[in-house]
């Protein structure tokens, strides 16, 4: 199979297109044709060395969140059928490279997939997993009162945007810091206000609850009222203790059946997600350019074809 490995720490370039033997499904794994790979910022981070645990050593390969066709099934993989679809994340933190989504093929273990619905495409699929289950376990979390108010950063990014829609749902009050001319889409999501990316967010708050889902460090700890929450994506400064604010950062747990839930929701419309552009396997080195210049409304999606050069 081919597959796309970071072969050294550094630049785009560093993503090289490699031939690997087709890997073959353990004991309650299955075997899945990758249809649609999302490249997230943390597979850019991870391309740099810039990660919790430090750096991985190359070659490895990159990639979490992935939809595709099974084709072969493990022993104990028996609810699975070649020819079933199915949406999942390599759960990245524990394989560190030694399984990724950037291939045309990956053992995946069956806690790691969840059926794809009839009539989701496999490109927003994809970009479900990571994103969304970051954003729930955010709010969990948070552990919001009833009707509380909440602060959402990079509302139009991917967690953003799923945290915020997850919290209008919930019944809380979202004002969603928005990307430059993508107000719009964020608007949509039901939030009650839209803050645009100049502001100032210091002049927004204080509010009872922030989720930095940029993370923007400083300006969003700024809005938080003292004695109130936030909540980040990476680790960002401490906020000064005197104002007993509660920090702290949510670090992604796999969860199935949430994950189930969740692509359950995708289907049905009731979450919204979005793909800005595909491109094939080959290119993952132009995908993390498009990543890293930011801007991006919407994933960017590897579309791996299986069996062919290129």
């Amino acid at each position: 199979m081919q597959a796309v490995a970071v072969t050294a720490q550094g630049g785009p370039e560093v993503l090289q297109v490699i031939e690997r033997p087709d890997p073959v499904p353990g004991p309650g794994q299955v075997l899945v044709r990758v249809l649609a790979a999302v490249v997230h910022p943390a597979d850019v981070a991870a391309r740099l060395g810039l990660i919790p645990g430090g750096p991985v050593e190359p070659p490895f390969l990159p990639g979490w969140d992935f939809a595709g066709e099974v084709v072969e099934v493990g022993d104990g993989g028996g609810e699975y059928r070649p020819g079933d679809r199915v949406v999942g994340m390599v759960p990245w933190y524990r394989t560190r490279g030694e399984v990724g989504a950037y291939a045309e093929l990956i053992a995946a273990d069956i806690d790691w997939v969840v059926p794809l619905p009839e009539g989701l495409d496999p490109a927003a699929a994809a970009t479900v997993p990571l994103n969304a289950l970051t954003a729930r376990q955010a709010l969990e979390l948070m552990a919001l009162p009833p009707m509380s108010t909440v602060l959402v950063t990079g509302a139009s990014g991917g967690v953003g945007g799923f945290a915020a829609q997850l919290a209008v749902r919930a019944g809380h009050r979202v004002l969603a810091h928005a990307g430059r001319d993508d107000e719009d889409w964020v608007r949509d999501l039901g939030v009650a206000q839209v803050v645009p990316k100049e502001v100032d967010l210091a002049e927004v708050g204080p509010v009872p609850a922030v989720l930095d889902a940029v993370p923007l460090a400083e300006s969003a700890a700024a809005a938080v009222t003292d004695g109130g929450t936030l909540v980040t994506t990476r680790p960002t400064p401490p906020v000064e203790p005197a104002r007993g604010v509660r920090q702290q950062v949510v670090l992604i747990q796999f969860d199935r059946s949430l994950l189930g839930e969740l692509i359950g929701e995708v289907a049905e419309g009731r979450l919204r997600t979005r793909v800005a552009t595909t491109l094939p396997l080959a290119s993952a080195a132009e995908a993390h350019r498009i990543v890293e210049a930011g801007g991006v409304r919407g994933k960017v999606v590897l579309t791996p074809a299986y069996g062919t050069a290129g």
